[in-house]
């Protein structure tokens, strides 16, 4: 355990600083997909307007994903856990998604800091997850009014 003491002393402040960044991300994501959704006034474009705003939602919470993923692969760098920048950013995603496939391993004594990682990487897709499904919910009653009026 005292072997993987600097893992949690490197490893928490990383996942606070990423949920920070990613709660951040979103609320200003939110912020635009409700003024231009609350520009919208047809109700008869809302839905394809909405499909082209979650698709930008989309992209750019994928962007978050990635600052956040480069912010570890920095760690990694500055405490030598990887040989260079490539490697720690594909160890990053890897070790994020939880795809694991990359034949990429850190230093043994830093091993950890990869499975925290994954559980960051959980927690983040989460408030991901949560975030698309709030989307949703908030839109789609809107357009269901709207078809109701119309009957």
């Amino acid at each position: 355990m005292i072997l993987w003491s600097a893992d949690w002393v490197w490893g928490l402040p990383l996942i606070l600083l990423t949920v920070v960044i990613h709660v951040f991300g979103l609320g200003i994501i939110n912020e635009r997909v409700v003024r231009v959704l609350g520009r919208t006034i047809d109700r008869r474009r809302l839905i394809p307007m909405f499909a082209v705003v979650m698709g930008a939602a989309v992209l750019l919470t994928t962007a978050l994903h990635a600052i956040e993923a480069a912010a570890r692969a920095g760690a990694y760098r500055v405490l030598g856990a990887l040989p260079d920048s490539k490697s720690a950013m594909l160890y990053s995603l890897s070790a994020m998604t939880t795809y694991g496939h990359a034949n990429i391993f850190l230093e043994p004594h830093w091993q950890m800091m990869g499975a925290l990682e994954a559980l960051n990487g959980m927690l983040l897709f989460g408030l991901t997850t949560a975030f698309l499904f709030a989307m949703i919910q908030e839109v789609w009653p809107v357009g269901s009014r709207e078809r109701h009026r119309r009957s």
